[in-house]
């Protein structure tokens, strides 16, 4: 029996890795995207998948990926991410134009690209990682909330637009992960990201994986709308990861 093919975003490290060893173990041939093309192809080579530099705020990149996909049976847009944490009055426009790329647009562009592939598959499956950050909002996150926000919205208009059609679509919505994403947010700075998570037990990434794995996994008629999963110990937004 031929594999089905698993498409991953933002597969380097974090979530994105943990999913692809867990859709790797779910029996999917896996499709692996981002810019770190060194730690991508160490990870294939570990799940037997394929491995495919990808910048998703780049059109060109997105387009040379697709190309380079011959059929895709489930998308994982998990590539995305924050910077700064700064109060609306100093907004940083650069930050804010970012994180609309990579998690907004980044998300459009790769499921405008494989849609027809999908949905020509007989049971395609879009999943994109979002966060409670697309249905709260928190001081100091204006950017980073309004993108999930947006992100969050193109996704669930996907599924009206695509009633009917033979392809799935789910959006994972995590609470706080403990991942490299504070250090990302924080330009490095390590100390100031560890600060995020103390006191609380945060999600893994194996966590979220784990759930993305069983979302793909069900029959074809069962689709998983929105998973919102937290820490134990987190009630909102406001003391969140991927807020």
């Amino acid at each position: 029996m031929t594999k089905r093919t698993a498409v991953i975003t933002g597969a380097s490290a974090g979530i994105g890795e943990a999913t692809a060893r867990a859709l790797a173990d779910a029996g999917f041939h896996l499709v692996l995207g981002a810019r770190r093309l060194d730690r991508l192809e160490k990870l294939a080579a570990e799940v037997s998948g394929t491995a495919h530099v990808l910048d998703v705020t780049d059109p060109a990149s997105v387009a040379a990926f697709v190309q380079r996909v011959p059929d895709c049976h489930v998308l994982v847009n998990n590539a995305g991410g924050a910077r700064g944490l700064e109060r609306v009055v100093d907004a940083d426009e650069d930050h804010w134009r970012w994180m609309w790329e990579v998690n907004v647009l980044g998300t459009l562009r790769m499921t405008k690209a494989l849609l027809p592939k999908l949905i020509a598959s007989g049971d395609g499956h879009v999943v994109s990682v979002t966060s409670i950050a697309g249905h709260e909002v928190y001081d100091g996150g204006s950017g980073y909330t309004s993108a999930k926000h947006a992100q969050s919205a193109l996704h669930r208009t996907l599924r009206s637009e695509h009633l009917g059609d033979p392809v799935r679509i789910t959006e994972i919505v995590p609470g706080m992960v403990e991942t490299d994403f504070s250090a990302n947010r924080f330009d490095g700075d390590t100390e100031r990201a560890a600060k995020v998570y103390q006191g609380i037990t945060a999600l893994t990434a194996e966590d979220v994986a784990d759930v993305i794995a069983f979302a793909v996994t069900r029959p074809s008629h069962v689709n998983l709308d929105t998973i919102v999963m937290k820490p134990r110990a987190q009630l909102n937004g406001s003391r969140s990861h991927r807020e």
